[in-house]
């Protein structure tokens, strides 16, 4: 699905010079890459606060605590997303309340979030999925009106952005009062182990966030509030500093290849290509399709057979996770988020893919369908 490998031969150079550089300061924590990527990454998504944590789950647990959300308070998130969102809530005593999703972007949807809010709604959770921004003028509309904060999980989009009527773009992830993001191997902006960020433009926000990422201590042993151990580590750092150099140029090839899937499986009836918007970038961090008439499964062992690799991305909604079936509460049927987890397929797409790779791949998917 992910060339891993040949990503890190095609900056190994680079790449090795600046893991060196941290090995020879021996500044492993907290170390001055770390600052510098914080830096560097705030300029690119052209947001005053960035603030490294461990992993984008600790990301999102971060922010809900940094609103002070806890038990007795709901906060909305899509029924369709990888389970972290509804992890994070659960964490921190709230309670996930799961809304329906947009059955063309995969992404929660914004005519639906006023009917799922009570007295005890504070937050909603925007999952950016699969590489394309939600609609975040409509949900900032709703949640301007009931005064709630929106939290946007970046982690599978990072690099795309939202244009609102008025002209503006935004990257997502700073639209709302907290974005979150992951650097987890496989993700846009990618370290060779865990790592995350938060983004604010709230300045007491941001200080907020620090202090519980680290302890919540003001300075060394200095605890003012109940905090966390959630840091990105120096080496990691290190490595996210010459990736965000090539983001991207591997997003324009992404981009690339996603056009060229489109147009050798367009004429597949049984095939539903993801939807293109003309106010939402799409960084194809997966390129997802939807296949009809209940023949995804017989597609994927297909596939397998042919040593072509597929994901299913995600074969159940949150609220049949056996850990959440007490634990989330449902607003409405969910039948859309329901109806996804039987028809999703992941296919790869990596900046490493050749075009030959690709037409092997096309072909074999042609020829499933005769």
């Amino acid at each position: 699905m992910v060339d891993l490998s040949s990503r890190y031969l095609r900056l190994k150079k680079e790449i090795d010079k600046a893991v060196q550089n941290v090995f020879k300061s021996a500044d492993y924590i907290n170390g001055s890459e770390v600052k510098t990527f914080c830096e560097s990454l705030s300029s690119y998504m052209n947001v005053p606060y960035v603030i490294p944590c461990g992993n984008g789950t600790d990301a999102l647990r971060i922010a809900l605590q940094a609103l002070n959300i806890g038990p007795e308070d709901d906060v909305l998130l899509p029924a369709f997303t990888y389970i972290a969102p509804a992890e994070a809530v659960a964490a921190v005593g709230a309670s996930p309340i799961l809304v329906d999703v947009v059955p063309e972007s995969f992404n929660i949807d914004p005519a639906l979030i006023e009917k799922a809010i009570t007295v005890h709604t504070k937050a909603i959770i925007a999952v950016h999925l699969f590489g394309r921004t939600c609609d975040m003028e409509a949900i900032q509309k709703v949640a301007d009106k009931y005064k709630l904060a929106i939290i946007e999980d970046n982690a599978q989009s990072l690099g795309s952005s939202f244009t609102f009527s008025n002209g503006s773009i935004q990257k997502a992830g700073t639209t709302g009062r907290i974005g979150t993001t992951s650097f987890f191997p496989t993700k846009p902006l990618a370290c060779f182990g865990d790592g995350g960020a938060l983004f604010t433009s709230d300045g007491d926000l941001a200080e907020k966030i620090r202090l519980i990422a680290n302890h919540g201590q003001t300075k060394k042993y200095h605890h003012k509030i109940i905090g966390c151990n959630s840091r990105l580590d120096t080496v990691q750092a290190a490595i996210l500093n010459v990736k965000l150099k090539y983001i991207d140029e591997f997003t324009n090839r992404r981009q690339q290849l996603a056009d060229q899937y489109n147009q050798a499986l367009k004429d597949i009836p049984e095939i539903i290509l993801p939807e293109k918007s003309s106010n939402s970038t799409h960084v194809y961090h997966q390129y997802t399709l939807r296949i009809k008439n209940g023949k995804r499964d017989a597609l994927k062992s297909y596939l397998a057979e042919n040593d072509i690799p597929s994901m299913i991305y995600y074969p159940l909604p949150v609220h049949e996770q056996e850990a959440y079936k007490w634990v989330a509460r449902l607003s409405g049927n969910l039948n859309e988020a329901k109806q996804l987890c039987t028809e999703v397929l992941s296919i790869p797409i990596h900046p490493e893919m050749t075009d030959e790779t690709q037409t092997l791949i096309t072909e074999k998917i042609k020829s499933f369908f005769g």
